[in-house]
């Protein structure tokens, strides 16, 4: 198993610079990381698999360096159409782990296998309306699954509960060494739950980078998860 593999079981959270002010995002990343995140998580939207576009290799590239001599990762997740075609250029520009979701390929198998010819750890994502056995056939291949506990695409969603028993029965489908993330409504009253029911990377949004103090913000959900 990779080193990074190897990070991503541990119970972590992962602070998404999606939420953060684009303005200050090399201080904001820095303030998790002394905070002590070790998992920086970048979404990445395309305008067609979900509604908004985001960021690309530019911005892991810009924030490599800075994270990487932290040692911290960059946690990649690509909601975009067809992402097989654009996996080389992320890891290239400095991805660590990359994430691609089911529904965005007919070619998954495929896609994971060039994520770890990249020398990346390899994830795949499911959406809420998306079973769990949709990864059943290339469980060998991940070094982590997302459960994704909102719908992707949208902000300010609510923690959907049914994400749970999700997680757990993703648990139940994986074999033991395989990592489970979530990310959605993760916050200080859903970050426990999350993490007992078997997630070990949780993504954190605007309960981090939405309050007025990052650090704080990111260690009271370490506390609630009994995380690193």
């Amino acid at each position: 198993m990779s080193a990074i593999a190897e990070l991503l079981r541990a119970t972590r959270i992962a602070p998404s610079i999606l939420s953060a002010d684009f303005a200050r995002l090399g201080a904001q990343v820095d303030e998790v990381v002394a905070a002590g995140a070790r998992v920086i998580h970048v979404d990445v939207m395309d305008g067609h698999f979900v509604p908004p576009i985001t960021m690309g290799p530019i911005v892991v590239g810009a924030l490599a360096e800075q994270v990487h001599a932290a040692g911290a990762v960059l946690d990649v997740h690509l909601m975009i159409e067809r992402p097989e075609r654009q996996v080389a250029e992320f890891a290239k520009a400095g991805a660590d782990s990359i994430t691609v979701h089911a529904e965005a390929t007919p070619h998954l198998n495929y896609a994971l296998s060039a994520i770890k010819d990249g020398g990346c750890a390899a994830a795949a994502a499911i959406n809420p309306g998306t079973p769990v056995g949709a990864l059943a056939e290339v469980a060998e291949l991940l070094d982590m699954a997302l459960c994704m506990s909102v719908n992707p695409g949208w902000g300010g969603q609510p923690f959907i509960p049914a994400s749970l028993d999700k997680i757990a029965r993703l648990r139940g489908l994986l074999p033991q060494g395989t990592a489970i993330e979530v990310d959605g409504g993760v916050d200080a009253a859903t970050a426990g739950p999350c993490a007992r029911h078997g997630a070990s990377v949780l993504v954190a949004g605007s309960a981090i980078f939405g309050a007025s103090d990052p650090a704080a913000a990111y260690a009271e959900l370490v506390a609630a998860a009994d995380a690193r």
